[in-house]
């Protein structure tokens, strides 16, 4: 008999969950496992997102080794930790240098592979064992991943190193001298076999109601079909229907989910799809996770809700404090779908009309700028971080640079080196590092990447400074300014990590604090976006969530120390000039 979650009914042996952050990616795939566990299958969770909240969710320890989840008999949960990864990675190939290596020989190799290439090719090794070999224990692997565009480029990595290895047996400059790499070719083979194996392989594409999410998602369908995997579905999370029909507030919000639903595009529109009901509790806890597929309503616990008076202040009050300064980097930080491009160009807005040179830019893979500004605004120049054309750049100056005078074998083995996929990372330091430079005479507001993906840029920007700081130590050349000192100086850097109210973002933004901390880099300020506490609204369904976003208002309260700034929740997406000036009145 069908189940009322179709994706239950055959599902395949591995299942990929991605789209854009915040639709619940994890949340569902969760819940996923637990119903095929619950079924009496044997059931593999991993994440491959280095910002996963998985151990808040089963309220469990993520270790980089399967782990029983305590009250689901034949669920593991596993967590690729890019940094045991890369550590185990690194031990791999100091060991193959075998005992006649010198000691400077193997501290040059281990600075070699200390950078944010060698943490996506050990990551990549650990997310291939699993599609061969790994998983063979279960009878399910599924896998919650990072937002789209972090996961369009772990998805594509089977494609791009089984070409990269093809006849190649000298190996790849960036990941050091080794050369072992070659013997993984077989195991890249069967990790990209199993992704094209519409039998083996599903890609669950999990979007809100919401226009912004579902074009992403169609975005995501579009660009995985080119690489192969055209096994996908749909899954539509939190569709509100309002239980007040008296609630303006309520109704405006069904209303948006239902247009957006109905105007979503064709290459959607022909995916098997589910659609989850929105829930009054957050998907933290077995009940809550098991609620989430359930056919039955969430009983909506009744609760008085009174609206507290928070110490917060408004987005122009931040902007003004900012421009306090006459240049500078700010840096906007958080959870995918938190709002990050959205605060990010309201806040360069607010510092045009102050007065100000403003430079705009990202560094996320799924950028939205454009469609924010929705047109040119005078004062204001617009960058993109683009992967693929900061590698070609990269590229061009690299050959431009070291060709010169070599034989056309040195040449071959040079380009060869540079159609590595690592080389894409690299190009994204470089221009990531120019773009912090250019805070220097004016102000560079910076919309980042999902915090997982932005954590691994960190990890390269500190790689680069360990090397710096080693190649000039003792010299007389005088000092020296990395990138990562720059992010360091609270004079050059602000950071402002962007929340929503709920649990997931306001912990995965704690969790980023503390990453930052550790590197000594300070947080200036929270934004807490699509606030509902200011609407009034009455619905039932609503009133539940209001009091899980009191929590979170608490929790953020403390965190920010003061710096505290709200943005209520609104009909329309403040899309244009006009729609973000209105985000800035005071």
């Amino acid at each position: 008999m069908p189940s009322h979650f179709s994706l239950l009914d055959a599902p395949t042996r591995y299942l990929f969950f991605t789209g854009k952050g915040g639709v619940g990616k994890t949340s569902v795939s969760t819940a996923v496992s637990i119903a095929l566990a619950d079924a009496g299958k044997k059931v593999l969770l991993v994440s491959t997102d280095a910002a996963s909240n998985l151990d808040e969710m089963l309220g469990i320890a993520l270790r980089n080794h399967p782990v029983p989840v305590p009250g689901v008999p034949g669920l593991m949960v596993l967590n690729i930790d890019p940094e045991a990864a890369s550590q185990n990675y690194r031990a791999r190939v100091i060991e193959q240098m075998g005992t006649q290596a010198t000691a400077e020989e193997v501290d040059l190799v281990r600075e070699q592979l200390s950078g944010a290439c060698t943490t996506e090719i050990a990551t990549f090794d650990e997310f291939s064992q699993l599609l061969s070999e790994g998983g063979r224990d279960f009878d399910h692997v599924v896998f919650d991943t990072a937002p789209t565009g972090h996961t369009l480029r772990l998805l594509s990595l089977p494609k791009a190193w089984s070409g990269f290895l093809k006849g190649n047996d000298r190996g790849a400059s960036c990941l050091g001298p080794h050369s072992g790499l070659k013997m993984q070719e077989q195991l890249f083979n069967r990790a990209l076999a199993s992704l094209n194996d519409a039998s083996l392989t599903t890609i669950v594409l999990v979007a809100r109601p919401e226009a912004g999410a579902l074009n992403e998602a169609a975005r995501s369908s579009d660009e995985l079909r080119e690489l192969g995997l055209s096994h996908q579905r749909l899954v539509i999370n939190a569709v509100f229907k309002a239980q007040d029909p008296r609630d303006a507030v309520a109704l405006a919000i069904e209303a948006l989910g239902q247009e957006a639903m109905r105007e979503m595009p064709q290459a959607l529109k022909r995916l098997a799809a589910d659609v989850i009901p929105m829930r009054p509790v957050d998907s933290v806890g077995l009940q809550a996770l098991r609620a989430l597929l359930s056919p039955s309503p969430t009983e909506v616990p009744v609760a008085a809700l009174e609206a507290p008076d928070f110490a917060h202040q408004k987005l122009s009050a931040l902007v003004a404090e900012l421009a306090r300064g006459e240049r500078g980097l700010i840096m906007v930080m958080g959870k995918g779908g938190v709002g990050k491009t959205t605060i990010a160009a309201a806040i360069a807005l607010g510092l045009v009309k102050l007065g100000k040179s403003v430079h705009l830019s990202t560094t996320d893979p799924a950028a939205h700028l454009a469609v924010t500004l929705d047109g040119e605004i005078p004062g204001l120049t617009v960058g993109r971080i683009d992967p693929k054309a900061e590698t070609q750049k990269y590229v061009d100056k690299v050959v431009a640079a070291k060709s010169a005078g070599m034989t056309p074998a040195e040449k071959d083995l040079l380009m060869e080196d540079l159609r590595s996929p690592c080389t894409e990372e690299v190009a994204v330091f470089h221009a990531f590092s120019h773009v912090v430079s250019q805070a220097r005479s004016a102000f560079v507001v910076l919309d980042t990447a999902p915090t997982g993906h932005s954590l691994l840029l960190m990890d390269a920007t500190g790689a680069y400074h360990r090397q710096m700081v080693r190649e000039f130590e003792g010299k007389a050349s005088g000092r020296i300014t990395t990138p990562l000192m720059r992010l360091q100086d609270p004079d050059y850097t602000k950071i402002i990590l962007v929340t929503l109210p709920e649990a997931t973002p306001v912990s995965q933004a704690a969790a980023l604090k503390e990453d930052l901390q550790r590197a000594r880099i300070g947080t200036f300020a929270w934004v807490v976006n699509k606030s509902l506490l200011a609407s009034n609204t009455r619905d039932p369904l609503l009133q539940a969530r209001l009091n899980s976003e009191r929590r979170q208002m608490e929790r953020v309260q403390a965190l920010a120390q003061g710096r505290f700034y709200l943005i209520p929740w609104a009909a329309t997406p403040p899309v244009g000039a006009k729609a973000l000036g209105d985000l800035l009145e005071p």
